[in-house]
């Protein structure tokens, strides 16, 4: 019975560390590491909590400290976590327009795309699961990361369908192609931080001629195995996201692996300087990652828009081989919805925390401390 109770009492006590440490500004992978199991951790302290509180409790004060501090720790977990659950406000309304699904760009009233993405795990050979993935979908374009040499040519038959292609395959899992449907009136491949990290950005042209700037992106991510910091991902995410609050008010969207989870610091201040919304919040978590781990899954492949749009349909396909599940998401162009999706306001120090991250991605890249595997 006693290691029962000091089993339990551990755990809750982890749950309250791993919290804390999650609270630090740090960009090291083992402070940035908890910002993603915010369920898990809210589930532990809440289990640990309660198991104690009807096995062991006997009213001492220590006691309660311990329930009091596993009742916060699952409290606040629970409160980051909470807007991206069917309990909160939806962000983005609803579109009451049909989807365009099976109707050719020339009899479409509205303006109105359908775009899947997908981190199709470089070593992955399934190839022909995400061939028939697309083909249900029917999306109009399709952004594919970690795409190499092999896999580029996997997707050849999407040609026929998809005309305007960039390409842009590597061999070190960060490799991006863009497959579309719609017009490209610009298309490029840009290395916004890193020399080895690519990202696509077009303008899309919808019928009715309305142009979407559409930003692709696959950012390295925090990981311990190669001692990598979030750095360089965090800086990514900063430079994005002050090219879309710099710009004019214009249609924009932003999809692809973000290597992090909605309710990171990281994520949030780019979606304050950005002034995008997110489709998930008050609909569900929409885990991405880990296919092939039920326990630990989480949003990491993300499609964030400003608010010209409305949803017409957000979904998590069938799995294809990939670590990752792939993402379908439908938006339709309606200028009205800006008047009731308001744009997330900067908060006091948003502008000294993304120039802190920029600094920190310089610094690094001078050293050479932002690549993995360093000595």
């Amino acid at each position: 019975m006693l290691v029962a109770q000091w089993v339990t009492v551990g755990l809750g006590v982890l749950a309250a560390l791993l919290t804390a440490l999650s609270l630090f500004p740090g960009s090291h992978w083992m402070v940035r590491l908890w910002d993603f199991p915010r369920l898990q951790i809210a589930a532990l302290a809440s289990l640990s909590g309660a198991v104690y509180a009807a096995a062991f409790f006997r009213g001492g004060a220590l006691e309660w400290a311990f329930l009091a501090t596993a009742a916060a720790t699952a409290l606040w977990q629970a409160r980051k976590i909470f807007p991206y659950t069917p309990l909160a406000r939806t962000q983005v309304q609803r579109s009451t327009v049909g989807s365009a699904k099976g109707r050719s760009l020339e009899t479409r009233r509205h303006p109105s795309f359908r775009l899947l993405i997908t981190n199709v795990q470089m070593e992955n050979t399934e190839h022909e699961r995400l061939l028939r993935v697309i083909e249900e979908a029917a999306p109009d374009v399709v952004l594919a990361v970690e795409t190499d040499a092999v896999w580029a040519r996997a997707l050849g038959p999407l040609a026929p369908s998809y005309p305007h292609v960039v390409r842009q395959p590597q061999e070190n899992w960060y490799g991006m192609m863009l497959f579309s449907r719609l017009p490209l009136l610009e298309a490029r491949c840009e290395f916004l931080v890193q020399d080895d990290i690519p990202s696509v950005h077009a303008v899309l042209e919808l019928p009715g001629g309305v142009h979407v700037f559409l930003h692709g992106i696959h950012p390295r991510p925090p990981e311990p195995i190669r001692d990598q910091d979030s750095t360089p991902r965090d800086a990514e995410l900063v430079v994005v996201g002050n090219a879309i609050g710099d710009a004019a008010d214009r249609p924009t969207v932003v999809a692809g692996d973000l290597n992090d989870v909605a309710w990171s610091p990281t994520s949030e201040l780019f979606i304050r300087l950005s002034g995008l919304l997110d489709p998930r919040r008050g609909r569900g978590f929409y885990n991405s990652y880990n296919a092939k781990n039920p326990v630990f899954r989480y949003p990491l492949d993300h499609v964030f828009h400003s608010n010209h749009f409305r949803l017409v349909e957000l979904r998590r396909l069938p799995r294809i081989g990939s670590d990752h599940y792939p993402m379908l998401i439908e938006l339709s162009y309606e200028p009205d919805a800006e008047a009731a999706q308001p744009e997330p306001e900067e908060e006091a120090g948003d502008g000294e925390r993304a120039e802190d991250r920029l600094e920190a991605q310089a610094e690094a890249a001078a050293t050479g401390d932002d690549r993995p595997g360093r000595e």
